[in-house]
């Protein structure tokens, strides 16, 4: 299977050029040109990796990253750009980035950077079984849960919610939050439908370790 690179380049010309080198070397690229356009094409996709440009019409590519990064996507990112600032610099990082590259650049180079992140992801995934306490794991690529060695059956949009909670453990995650993650777009979202998830997981980990936290969200409990 192809890597899957989403570019975020509102210059055409650099655009096509990023698109044709990194298909020539094997890459699937989709290529958007404004920042609203790409978080929609992040939401109704799955990518390995993003390039994102910052200054790119309607939303720029810090406020991008933060955005999907918000709403629990995890997916490396790279930011391609022609601001010189440390300033910049930390804006980047603290959006979310995983890297950045100042234009003009070679080729060659953002090469070597997404393969130097794919590889590290790679790696990490080999590592996927998350321990929730000594006798519950849930695996992040398969979406296994087991007890007791046991597999545990949960529907899908359980093992999504799961997932999200243990994505960003001992965090307040607010109700819009969960629904735009654990429902597709097009889908609509089900208060009741959650609660029934939340009290399902709970029969399975104990009810501390979801909490309720009034006309707020939820909180996963790692304590």
């Amino acid at each position: 299977m192809k890597t899957r690179l989403l570019l975020l380049e509102d210059d055409l010309t650099l655009s096509e050029t990023v698109v044709d080198y990194f298909e020539e070397q094997g890459f699937d690229v989709t290529a958007v040109y404004d920042g609203d356009e790409a978080n929609e094409v992040i939401y109704e996709n799955k990518f390995d990796l993003f390039l994102l440009d910052v200054n790119v019409p309607s939303m720029n590519g810090f406020e991008l990253l933060k955005t999907v990064r918000e709403n629990g996507n995890t997916t490396p990112a790279i930011f391609i750009t022609s601001l010189n600032s440390m300033n910049s610099l930390e804006e980047g990082f603290e959006s979310g980035c995983d890297d950045y590259i100042r234009k003009p650049f070679e080729l060659k180079e953002l090469l070597l950077r997404v393969q130097t992140i794919i590889k590290r992801e790679f790696s990490n995934k080999k590592e996927s079984v998350l321990k929730i306490d000594e006798n519950i794991t849930f695996d992040a690529n398969t979406n296994e849960l087991k007890k007791d060695g046991e597999i545990v059956q949960l529907n899908f949009k359980e093992q999504k919610l799961l997932k999200f909670f243990l994505q960003n453990k001992d965090e307040l995650l607010i109700h819009d939050r969960i629904y735009d993650y654990v429902w597709d777009y097009d889908e609509q979202y089900s208060d009741n439908s959650l609660r029934t998830y939340i009290k399902n997981l709970r029969k399975v980990l104990g009810k501390d370790r979801i909490v309720s936290l009034k006309k707020l969200g939820y909180r996963f409990n790692t304590k």
